[in-house]
């Protein structure tokens, strides 16, 4: 939990932006595994931690604009409760060290809404995501389910959106321990892995750091032998001397600020030579794309800019021809890089893409576009002091996506699908770092990890 006084100052400049009515956060609720006392890892909603720092379930939080009062609702739990739990501190007690004056039980959340409805007061909500918000807003406002997400009030999500992307200094320093740990995480898994083990071993033990760390893991850990499926997770595979791992992982702090970080290293102690060509190739992009970041540039101009760099590299092996910039204004190069290059992070690992992308990275001077590939782009907008974004180029090379592709004869003046055959099983590589927005440029946050492939090797070969 921060200072008490960050999160008044939140909270005041949130009520200034969105000008009037009732606010209402929803915390989250516990959920229940495979029967109701079996609960799945309780982890709070990111924008009622951003407000109000309260870390436990079963709590809703009401901000009355027009009268300036700020309501926390939440029951106790009783002495026999407390028997499977331990000892919690009494509700009023926490909610004083965040500067909330008033605590009620949940029961009377239903008579404050109700009253406010009766008087015909404009509600905000954030668009619900989960289940129990479903439930909890269809209780309290009467709105059915389809048609929830469309009544969510735009003005609190720019109010959430404005504050959340600037990142404060006790923010980085969170952030910071969050990508050091995912370092560690990193080191782990690229010196640990050999020929004969799982993916899900090395799976295990990066959790275990992300664990001991006091925290736990910022998204499910992406580590596999098949880069190509970009959110492919762990399984079974046994690693196998010639192949590839992705591992694309995060920690999450106590106070649940993210990492995010990938590397590609191979099974063996070396990368073949298509292998290495191929991983130089992405970190030239990644390089190239990291001298671009400063405030007012548009990501989605660093975004191309880095595609260029895969092209120009798939020119010299070969695999694409053509003029670089027209390949990429069409979307050719999308067979192989058929995502974003990154996306903002802080309390989420991609951050607040629950209040819907096009106002998290979009605004209204750049909409997010309907090619394939670029669709995926999480960001687009202009670059900002004090954004935390992540830059992730990759080669994939999906024998699905090249099948269709080339039965199709799409883009063949730009593919050489002939040549393509030789290199349908190298599956995917991808270089993720995390970096803050500064003045003059960008910072890369995190201590230094092995990025280069004589870097990787040397840590392969330790």
């Amino acid at each position: 939990m921060f200072d008490k006084e960050i999160y008044i100052k939140r909270r005041k400049i949130l009520k200034e932006q969105v000008g009037n009515g009732l606010i209402l956060l929803l915390g989250s609720e516990e959920s229940s595994m495979n029967y109701k006392d079996n609960l799945y890892p309780f982890r709070q909603d990111s924008t009622f931690l951003y407000f109000f720092g309260i870390d436990q379930p079963g709590l809703t939080a009401l901000i009355d604009i027009d009268n300036d009062k700020e309501i926390l609702f939440g029951d106790d739990l009783t002495t026999e409760q407390m028997v499977w739990t331990g000892y919690k501190e009494p509700l009023q007690s926490i909610a004083d060290r965040v500067g909330i004056p008033e605590v009620k039980t949940k029961k009377h959340l239903n008579a404050e809404v109700a009253v406010a409805l009766m008087q015909k007061r404009k509600i905000h909500f954030l668009p619900p995501y989960r289940p129990e918000q479903v439930a909890t807003l269809k209780h309290l406002l009467g709105i059915e389910p389809l048609i929830m997400p469309n009544l969510a009030s735009v003005e609190l999500i720019h109010a959430v959106v404005n504050q959340r992307s600037y990142k404060s200094p006790e923010e980085i320093a969170e952030i910071v321990n969050a990508v050091n740990t995912t370092v560690d995480m990193q080191l782990s898994a690229i010196k640990m892995a050999k020929e004969g083990m799982t993916e899900a071993q090395l799976a295990g033990n990066i959790q275990g750091i992300a664990i001991g760390a006091g925290g736990n893991l910022s998204f499910p850990t992406i580590l596999t032998m098949h880069g190509e499926i970009l959110h492919n997770s762990y399984s079974q595979s046994v690693l196998s001397d010639g192949s590839m791992v992705l591992c694309d992982c995060g920690a999450e702090t106590g106070m649940h600020y993210a990492g995010d970080l990938t590397r590609t290293f191979p099974v063996s102690k070396k990368f073949t030579n298509i292998q290495r060509e191929l991983y130089d190739i992405v970190f030239t992009a990644h390089k190239a794309a990291v001298e671009l970041l400063k405030p007012g540039i548009l990501f989605r101009d660093v975004h191309l800019f880095a595609c260029e760099k895969l092209v120009e590299g798939l020119h010299q092996l070969g695999l694409m021809k053509g003029d670089i910039k027209e390949t990429v204004a069409l979307g050719a190069h999308a067979l192989f890089f058929p995502c974003g290059l990154g996306h903002m992070m802080g309390l989420d690992t991609h951050d607040m893409e629950n209040l819907g992308e096009q106002y998290v990275g979009y605004n209204k001077s750049i909409k997010q576009s309907t090619q394939f590939g670029l669709k995926s782009l999480r960001l687009g907008k202009e670059l900002e002091e004090g954004f935390v974004i992540t830059v992730e180029p990759g080669l994939y090379f999906n024998p699905d996506l090249i099948n269709e592709w080339s039965a199709e004869k799409k883009f063949e003046s730009f593919i050489n699908y002939d040549r393509l055959e030789n290199f349908k099983n190298v599956s995917g590589i991808r270089i993720e770092e995390d970096f803050l927005i500064t003045t003059q440029g960008s910072q890369l946050l995190g201590k230094p990890l092995a990025k280069t492939a004589d870097e990787i090797e040397e840590l392969r070969l330790t």
